[in-house]
């Protein structure tokens, strides 16, 4: 799905609403930690509470091989912009071999080590960017947030994904409001093959280049056993129709530069690198 399914407006009732009974959430904590990721929900979450709460908030970013290299620094430049209080650590996973592993709750491992982390820097309540929308995923994550009393204000507040693009505008987050999904690196590896930071540095790299030339939207390079397979949306490849087989060329190059094989080129579709045959997930 584009991030442009996601933008319809909500009714200017709708979204006081929806502010009045996240704010009155958030104001409950005398201070809080807030988990940043630099995607749209943890990057509103943080404007917001930053709003209620002042200097009684501290935002925790974690930097790691698996976090896109522009989602760090869309976090850190809004923090020097906007006077946001941040604190970078190091996320911890790449020392776990269950994450290294890629099983199937390999999220559940990462969201373990991070909350570790972040109670190292911080003794107070903790929340995640986790919108209503994710509780209809398979999301191992939560399990691990649940573990360590993470806390969620965006569920809590009733507030999906749509609501909370409609907040971005209304904080001026300005093109964050539009961002696609962008979850971790290690979702663009098929489940069970190991991680490794090669691989992300690699495919990330393809990822920017075809950003770069063909706009953001739903794309992703992925490793896979049979090679690495380039997904697409359709609405994007129609976007770029003069642009579509020079790209292919140049990825086909950049594959074969780094001594790896070309799958295939698909269409987009969410998810893919996950494989279990019954649960469903928005991971990459």
């Amino acid at each position: 799905m584009s991030p442009a399914a996601d933008t319809d407006t909500i009714s200017a009732v709708a979204l006081a609403d929806a502010l009045a009974r996240l704010n009155a959430i958030l104001s409950r904590y005398p201070r809080l930690a807030v988990a940043v990721s630099g995607g749209v929900d943890s990057m509103t979450l943080a404007s917001v509470a930053y709003a209620v709460l002042g200097d009684k908030l501290l935002l925790v970013h974690a930097r790691s091989p698996a976090v896109p290299s522009d989602a760090s620094e869309r976090v850190e430049g809004y923090a020097r912009r906007l006077g946001w209080p941040l604190k970078l650590v190091d996320a911890g996973e790449f020392a776990d071999q269950r994450y290294l592993g890629n099983p199937v709750n390999r999220c559940y491992y990462c969201k373990s080590n991070l909350y570790a982390r972040l109670r190292d820097v911080w003794d107070g309540p903790i929340a995640s960017g986790a919108n209503l929308d994710d509780l209809g995923d398979y999301r191992p994550g939560l399990v691990a947030a649940h573990e360590k009393s993470v806390v969620h204000p965006l569920i809590e507040a009733s507030i999906d994904k749509r609501t909370v693009r409609a907040l971005a505008r209304h904080q001026q987050l300005g093109s964050v409001a539009s961002l696609p999904a962008q979850p971790c690196l290690s979702s663009r590896v098929e489940t069970g093959l190991a991680i490794s930071v090669d691989d992300l540095v690699f495919l990330h790299r393809v990822e920017r280049y075809m950003t770069d030339v063909l706009g953001p939207g739903d794309l992703r390079c992925r490793v896979t056993a049979a090679g690495i397979r380039i997904e697409v949306a359709d609405a994007i490849k129609r976007a770029n129709v003069d642009r579509w087989s020079a790209v292919c060329r140049e990825v086909e190059n950049m594959i074969a530069a780094d001594g790896r094989e070309l799958a295939e080129f698909s269409v987009y579709r969410r998810g893919s690198a996950f494989l279990h045959e019954s649960e469903d997930t928005r991971d990459g």
